[in-house]
Formats: structure tokens, C-alpha cells, sequence
């Protein structure tokens, strides 16, 4: 894939653009609420694939999964150096600025540059939900790859039924880092990810569901999906 064509995939052809709104989270653990404002904002169609990944980065592939299936096995410290080599390679500003600190809690976000970041918690879930109040945007079967459908593996992207605004595997196939802290006061570093993955049962492929771990964690249905700020 040429870096034109990687940009063009990654902005032109896959970015949707999402209203402003209103989300109200839930935390099932503390049974907490809180209301969240969401401003308008652009997120990819589907997470960033294993083919976008090592174009941008400039690395071949060390597995034999498809081009077209989600990266996975990233962290979120990685996932947050992909967005800044991305946006530099777009001629755009960088949201993040790292530092040394294992844990990430020196990672600062500018959410006013127009470079590519990872979503909001709130950002997510409102993505996701659509305009939906239920469980989930659409019939499980035929929005997610799961447990029951997946045959165990991870799955080309954008081959489920998207939601309403266009946006494919926001349930099911793989987890997707977001930028928010879980919950400092307990878990410390911890990130939140959202989503369910192909090997998750129903309850976990639902447009609430919250899950974390530390900054430098991977596993194989774990990757994340890019956003942007409107300016």
C-alpha cells in the first residue's frame, strides 16, 4: 500500500462524521451513572486493520493473519504512538505528547489539534449506540462477530452490518482501547477498552460494556480504532 493511498483509506474513505450529544454511562461493578457531553467529532468506519498498521509503520507482517483483520496484540501505549506517526505522515498536528513513564500517566492529549487520537469513553459509546437506547444497535448475528459466529477468530473488518452512522464492528470482532482512565482511584494506570471481541459471549458484546487494563497490555482481540477532532 503507497502513503497515498494509506491516507486516503485512513481519512477520505473510512471517517464518519459524528453529531454533538449526550451519553449517559454506566458502571455495572459500582452501579455509578454520569452524563456525559460529546462534541462533534470524526471516528474510522472500522478499527485500524493489520494492512493500514504496517503501512504506516513501515514494518511487514510477523503472522500470517489476513490484511484486513483488526490489529491486535497493541497496547494502548502503542496504539497512542500509531496516532502520532499517522498524523505527522497526514502533515497534521500530533494530539499526544509521552514521555518515559511505563504506566502512561505522563501521556497528555490535546483535544484541539486536528491529528488522530483515540476516541473518548463517551466518544465511543455514543458512536456506538447511534441514537439507540438498547443492549445493542442491531440483532447480534448480524452486527458482531462473536463467540457464537466467529469460528474463533478474528474477522476482515466491515463485514457485519454497521449502525446507523455508518460505523462497522463497534460490537464484536475485536476490543478497542479508548483513551480514559478506568478508575485511578482504584486500578490506578488502568485504560478502559469497549466492544467485545470474537470470542466473546453475548453479555460481553454490548454497547456498555466496560472493560481495562494496564497501558502496555496485548492480547490477540484487542485493538483500537482511530478519531479526530472537528475543527
Amino acid at each position: 500500500m503507497s502513503p497515498e493511498s494509506v491516507l486516503h483509506q485512513t481519512d477520505a474513505e473510512s471517517m464518519r462524521s459524528i453529531p454533538a450529544g449526550e451519553i449517559l454511562l454506566r458502571d455495572e461493578g459500582t452501579r455509578t451513572e454520569w452524563n456525559v457531553e460529546v462534541g462533534p467529532f470524526r471516528l474510522a468506519a472500522y478499527p485500524v486493520t493489520r494492512e493500514l498498521y504496517h503501512a504506516v509503520r513501515g514494518r511487514k507482517p510477523d503472522d500470517s493473519a489476513g490484511p484486513r483483520t483488526p490489529m491486535t496484540d497493541i497496547s494502548w501505549k502503542e496504539a497512542i504512538e500509531f496516532c502520532n506517526v499517522l498524523s505527522r505522515k497526514a502533515g497534521l498536528r500530533p494530539c499526544y505528547t509521552t514521555g518515559e513513564d511505563r504506566d502512561g500517566l505522563d501521556v497528555i492529549c490535546d483535544w484541539q489539534t486536528d491529528g488522530y487520537r483515540l476516541p473518548s469513553e463517551a466518544e465511543w459509546e455514543y458512536a456506538c449506540r447511534a441514537g439507540t437506547s438498547g443492549v445493542r444497535y442491531g440483532e447480534l448475528h448480524e452486527i458482531a462477530w462473536h463467540r457464537g459466529n466467529s469460528g474463533g477468530e478474528v474477522r476482515d473488518v466491515g463485514t457485519r452490518a454497521p449502525n446507523a452512522w455508518g460505523l462497522h464492528d463497534m460490537i464484536g470482532n475485536v476490543w478497542e482501547w479508548c483513551w480514559d482512565l478506568y478508575d485511578p482511584r482504584v486500578y490506578g494506570p488502568y485504560r478502559v477498552f469497549r466492544g467485545g471481541g470474537a470470542y466473546d459471549p453475548p453479555r460481553g458484546c454490548r454497547a456498555s460494556c466496560r472493560r481495562k487494563s494496564h497501558p502496555t497490555f496485548r492480547i490477540d482481540d484487542l485493538g483500537f480504532r482511530l478519531a479526530r477532532t472537528c475543527g
